[in-house]
């Protein structure tokens, strides 16, 4: 159309116009310019964008709203068109803060913006234009786990909306209450490759799935539900995004968990006339500010969930890891504590002839009502145990046959030298491998020295079912009760990086074994978030509970003895 100014129209009626008026042309609407890329161009066939650089014009319908700043500050865009290669994603994550506002889910979306890689994630940023052009629909994509016939695994569907119909297992939960984050997996849970013959790491890798909660921030106020590792959910629907590393799906609808893996109020009941058990108590100390409680009021929190897992243990004498090395103070004072719920004189702690110079000490508390020493308590001397076993022949109130229990707490896995026949060897056993060899081997040759009666090794070995101090172990002669007795499934005490294992081992001399009835392991801390423990740094207040759960990061052993004689 032809617009006259007004001086030009007065013009016109005086008769003194004879020029043709300048035409100006009425502005094209911002949707009437169209894409002049596909989602699936700027995502291409490989793990990076090849219009990296370049400025594109998308559309796609938004599936995802998460422009807060205090989210991930941006949206996700889908194209409800998809290409013909199934090698390509139809998905894309614009970086475009709370500016463009206006976006919400199911909006068709016109969006210009420059296609970059950001740390291994396809997106637009920046952005100059989100145009909202009416509306559209894109169903989630049902999706199973392992990725079938890719091998670049969930890249083909990065930043698409997914459906996963199919049982998905927790696995991990160590960060739910920092970053919001939980692993979960197809087919069941994940074990250490060193625990167990059978475990396919690369495969365990592509059945797996870390779920976040749409944001970045550290230790939210809001958390995604609070659930033990074991638990399952079906149907988990949510955005494949892309993050430290990581693919992460980011839910768009609340996820139900069954709980599959329930609390147990007490360990399952071992069969015997003696109840034995093994527990590393994660840094029970009293000198505050050291290792463990970090105030008064932590050191209380952690007390009272340390007493209320040795009441549900209620066994005869229970060997003990990580407690503070300063003489019997901190051992004592835990003594005190359960006898204060369970009756006076009802445990006794015995004294480590040598505790060694480590922070921490191996401990053993017994029941003098069911049990009496028999000689001196011992310990090693060998310069190769950082923390010295202690060592405790006891029998059955009244006589009968004796049992030797032998408390260990081997070299940890951390702290690795940087070369050496110590440093990490890449096999899967971490560093420290061969003094902890040394140590299993030693502990061989303390029991044939000492000549100890019907020998009972218990503790953290730190060291895996399948790993080369569990072997020692069991080529000198020694029976693991676990693999004896508690199913494969169960046959875990400690959780790293998603990966279920066994730490804390019980084994058995051969004239023992046959004394032992039954053993099992109770799941009170491996499985439980630390969000959960008696930290009061950034756990909610109203999670704790003064009960066993997340008493500790490992979980106690328990083994039933039938022994002839006494009462």
């Amino acid at each position: 159309m032809r617009v006259l100014s007004r001086a030009a129209l007065a013009a016109l009626v005086a008769g003194t116009l004879t020029a043709t008026p300048a035409i100006a042309e009425t502005a094209a609407a911002p949707c009437d310019t169209p894409a002049d890329r596909r989602v699936a161009e700027v995502q291409g066939s490989g793990a990076a964008s090849p219009l990296a650089g370049q400025t594109v014009r998308v559309e796609g319908v938004v599936t995802g709203d998460f422009q807060r700043t205090d989210q991930l500050s941006g949206f996700f865009l889908q194209d409800p068109n998809p290409d013909d290669d199934p090698g390509t994603s139809e998905g894309l994550f614009v970086f475009a803060r709370e500016s463009f506002k206006d976006v919400k889910v199911g909006d068709r979306v016109l969006v210009t913006g420059k296609a970059v890689e950001y740390n291994g994630w396809t997106e637009l940023s920046p952005v100059t234009a989100v145009d909202v052009c009416g509306t559209g629909n894109v169903a989630a994509q049902p999706y199973t786990l392992p990725p079938a016939g890719s091998a670049d695994g969930l890249e083909p569907v990065e930043n698409m909306l997914l459906t996963f119909p199919q049982p998905l297992t927790v696995d991990d939960n160590y960060n739910l209450g920092r970053f919001g984050e939980v692993t979960v997996s197809a087919h069941g849970r994940l074990y250490q490759p060193t625990d167990r013959p059978g475990v396919d790491p690369a495969q365990d890798l592509r059945r797996s799935l870390l779920i976040d909660d749409g944001s970045n921030r550290e230790n939210p106020a809001t958390l995604p539900p609070v659930t033990r590792a074991g638990a399952v959910a079906a149907g988990i629907t949510g955005i494949l995004g892309y993050g430290f590393g990581e693919y992460r799906l980011q839910p768009t609808r609340p996820i139900a968990y069954l709980d599959a893996n329930p609390r147990t109020p007490r360990p399952f009941p071992v069969v015997g006339n003696v109840k034995v058990a093994s527990f590393n108590t994660l840094n029970w100390f009293t000198t505050i500010g050291s290792r463990g409680a970090s105030n008064a009021n932590e050191q209380q929190r952690q007390l009272a969930k340390l007493v209320a897992a040795l009441k549900g243990l209620d066994a005869d004498a229970v060997a003990l890891m990580e407690v503070e090395n300063n003489g019997q103070t901190a051992l004592q004072a835990l003594v005190d504590a359960v006898n204060a719920e369970v009756g006076a004189g009802t445990y006794a702690a015995l004294t480590h002839p040598y505790p060694g110079t480590d922070l921490i000490q191996v401990g053993l508390i017994y029941k003098p009502g069911k049990l009496t020493p028999v000689g001196e308590t011992k310990a090693s001397q060998d310069p190769v145990f950082s923390r010295p076993p202690l060592i405790q022949t006891f029998r059955r109130k009244g006589g009968g046959q004796p049992f030797t229990m032998i408390v260990n707490h081997l070299k940890s896995k951390g702290s690795c030298p940087a070369d050496g026949p110590d440093a990490d060897q890449g096999d899967g056993q971490s560093c420290w491998n061969p003094t902890r060899v040394k140590q299993a081997q030693t502990l061989l040759d303390v029991i044939g020295d000492q000549d100890l009666p019907n020998p009972l090794v218990l503790g953290d070995l730190n060291a895996y079912g399948e790993e080369d101090p569990i072997d020692t172990l069991e080529a000198g002669g020694l029976t693991s009760l676990t693999k004896r007795f508690v199913p494969e499934r169960q046959r875990y005490s400690y959780l790293f990086d998603g990966l279920a294992g066994e730490l804390d081992h019980a084994f058995a001399g051969k004239q023992l074994l046959k004394r032992v009835t039954s053993t099992t392991i109770w799941h009170i801390n491996s499985d439980e978030p630390r969000i959960r423990d008696y930290n009061t740094e950034f756990n909610p207040p109203g999670l704790y509970q003064p009960d066993a759960y997340r008493s500790s990061d490992h979980d106690p052993v328990v083994i039933g003895l039938t022994l002839p004689g006494g009462h």
